[in-house]
C-alpha cells in the first residue's frame, strides 16, 4: 500500500469511528458524573427530579440555576452523552 493510500485509509477510519462514538454519545452511554452547571463532580445527595430523571449537582447553589433553564442543562446532558437515571417513583 501507497504512502498516500495508507494516509487516506486512516483518515477513512479516523473519521468513521469518530462518527460512531458521537452517534453513541447522542444514545446516551454513560451516567452521569458532572454537575450539568458548574461542571464539577456530583454529589448524590444533591439533585432535582425532572421530567421523570434524576439530575445531580456538585452543590447546593446549582439546582436553583438548572432550575431557571432546565431544557438548556438537559440538551448539554444529552449532547454530553448522558444517561441519566430515572426519578423514583413518586417523585
Amino acid at each position: 500500500m501507497t504512502r498516500r493510500k495508507w494516509i487516506v485509509t486512516a483518515m477513512a477510519l479516523m473519521f468513521a469511528l469518530g462518527t460512531l462514538g458521537a452517534g453513541l454519545a447522542a444514545a446516551g452511554g454513560h451516567p452521569q458524573e458532572k454537575c450539568p452547571v458548574m461542571g464539577g463532580a456530583i454529589n448524590k445527595d444533591i439533585h432535582v427530579d425532572y421530567q421523570g430523571k434524576r439530575i445531580y449537582f456538585c452543590c447546593p447553589a446549582c439546582p436553583d440555576e438548572f432550575k431557571k433553564n432546565p431544557d438548556k442543562y438537559m440538551k448539554k446532558l444529552e449532547a454530553e452523552g448522558v444517561e441519566l437515571e430515572n426519578a423514583p417513583s413518586g417523585s
